[in-house]
């Protein structure tokens, strides 16, 4: 396994299986694929950014599929965000100010595309061990513990997940919802906003998971957390891409199957908090 010492970002890239890194004193699987039978440009982008052997940030932006340019918007953001942290580097003792910057730098950048571009994002903090999550959008974070009780998840900005949020729609009617796709929330327009999240330890054996919509709208959260909460990492990693691979390519009226660009990182510290 190797450590990442530089950024390593992901754009258009279609992996043909999850890869496995040391990094932020722990280990991180990431995996990204264009969505299948398409000939179109994968429009999530990814990074993994190291700051200290201890620290890191982790980012995911899914450019919003059907506009234009989605493929250079979550590019711009992810490249925003890089520059910004190493922009910052020894200035300030804590990576949110880097990281609200480089947001806010990404929101100016892709309303400089012509067309109506956007892009979700979300972006995780770790600091030894404790994590901040930052999102826009409905790209996710969920922390798993070691039983598969989720620790924290982010709320989407869409329709559907502020419904999730009330209780007036459950996952299963979530999951197919016709409006599932909408968001209300993006990178590139003037109203954007950016949810920062509370601190939070992160125990040894917990496991972060984030993602573009392509991992969270063809498995159930808790089928999500089963699979990671135990097992080598990359085995895990492994298992995701290849159920919503499956799942992409086979309509079941009893699974969810929706087509779509698939990114996914997750992320388990070695420190024991």
């Amino acid at each position: 396994m190797d450590p990442i010492s530089a950024p390593r970002l992901l754009f258009d890239t279609t992996l043909s299986a999850p890869q496995l890194f040391e990094f932020a004193a722990g280990e991180v699987a990431i995996f990204s694929q264009r969505c299948p039978d398409l000939r179109t440009a994968n429009e999530d982008s990814l990074a993994v950014i190291p700051v200290t052997p201890q620290s890191g940030i982790l980012a995911i932006a899914d450019g919003c599929g059907g506009m234009a340019k989605g493929d250079k918007a979550s590019r711009l953001a992810i490249e925003s965000l890089r520059d910004a942290v190493e922009a910052a580097e020894g200035s300030s003792p804590t990576m949110r100010p880097a990281i609200l910057d480089g947001i806010e730098n990404a929101n100016n950048a892709v309303q400089g595309l012509s067309g109506g571009a956007a892009t979700t994002m979300a972006v995780l903090e770790i600091d030894g061990h404790m994590i901040r999550p930052y999102h826009v959008g409905d790209s996710a974070i969920l922390l798993v513990g070691s039983r598969g009780r989720i620790k924290m998840q982010t709320v989407s900005h869409s329709p559907v997940g502020y419904a999730i949020q009330a209780g007036i729609l459950d996952e299963d009617e979530a999951i197919s919802h016709a409006d599932r796709h909408l968001v209300s929330n993006v990178i590139g327009t003037p109203e954007s906003h950016t949810e920062v999240g509370a601190r939070r330890l992160m125990n040894q054996r917990d496991t972060v998971v984030m993602g573009s919509d392509g991992l969270f709208d063809n498995l159930y959260l808790a089928e999500i957390a089963d699979i990671v909460r135990k097992g080598p990492l990359l085995d895990a990693a492994h298992r995701l891409a290849e159920i919503a691979t499956r799942r992409m390519a086979n309509v079941d009226d009893h699974q969810p199957s929706k087509p779509d660009d698939l990114t996914f990182a997750l992320f388990r510290s070695k420190h024991q908090g």
